[in-house]
């Protein structure tokens, strides 16, 4: 592999075991998503705190790989596509822990929704949650495989977020001039559709560094993304 400047068995493992973590957490993460979601479709109370008291076990795991990371890159002094791969991790698993934050912030939304009546149909709000769960997990797949394609995929994406965010504001919007008595309700699902396209640029952000870590190249900013690479 370009850059290989160790070989022994044991960095190599350290490598892997690098890999293991990060797919630990992101599954973890997804879960947290997944949890939180269903909290607020289902206004499940029960639901919304397990995800939240889960949120320690997400930190630790941001905590254990950062330490993994930088043991790397203190005893071995990797090079190339190897310190890419490192450096990814760390800022990896930082966008992770704060999707983690994420779906803690749509549980407390859900808490509070509980307490009224529910002002709308669900429609909206599981659809973001669709596109943003998948964002997640394909830029994470992406990582595994070292799929630039499917990095790219991830962030064209974005814009489907963005734009479905943008009509749950006007919805929303609409809802409160007309009866501004539904104000309660219809702000913490403001928030929850804001959370949501958080996610998907968490996604994104993911996405961009395995373009970055395979190809050593930034596509962070650009107006417009390269077709392929």
């Amino acid at each position: 592999m370009e850059g290989r400047g160790h070989t022994d068995r044991h960095y190599e493992a350290e490598l892997k075991n690098l890999h293991i973590k990060i797919l630990e957490m992101g599954g973890l993460v997804e879960k947290q998503i997944g949890g939180a979601v269903a909290a607020v479709i289902n206004r499940d109370d029960a639901l919304a705190r397990q995800v939240i008291e889960r949120d320690h076990t997400v930190n630790r795991m941001d905590v254990e790989v950062d330490e993994l990371c930088l043991r790397l890159l203190a005893l071995h002094q990797p090079a190339a596509r190897d310190l890419r791969l490192i450096t990814t991790g760390l800022k990896i698993t930082t966008d992770l822990e704060r999707v983690g934050d994420m779906a803690v912030n749509i549980c407390e939304r859900a808490v509070e929704l509980n307490r009224e009546p529910q002002l709308k149909p669900f429609i909206d709000i599981p659809r973001m949650a669709e596109i943003a769960q998948r964002m997640l997990h394909d830029s994470l797949d992406s990582f595994v495989r070292e799929d630039t394609a499917l990095a790219l995929a991830v962030c064209r994406e974005d814009d489907v977020i963005d734009g479905l965010t943008s009509q749950l504001f006007n919805e929303l919007l609409a809802f409160m001039i007309q009866e501004p008595r539904t104000i309660g309700r219809a702000v913490p699902l403001l928030f929850i559709g804001k959370y949501l396209e958080r996610i998907a640029d968490h996604a994104t952000n993911i996405a961009e560094m395995v373009v970055f870590m395979v190809k050593g190249k930034s596509i962070r900013h650009m107006d417009q993304l390269p077709t392929a690479l």
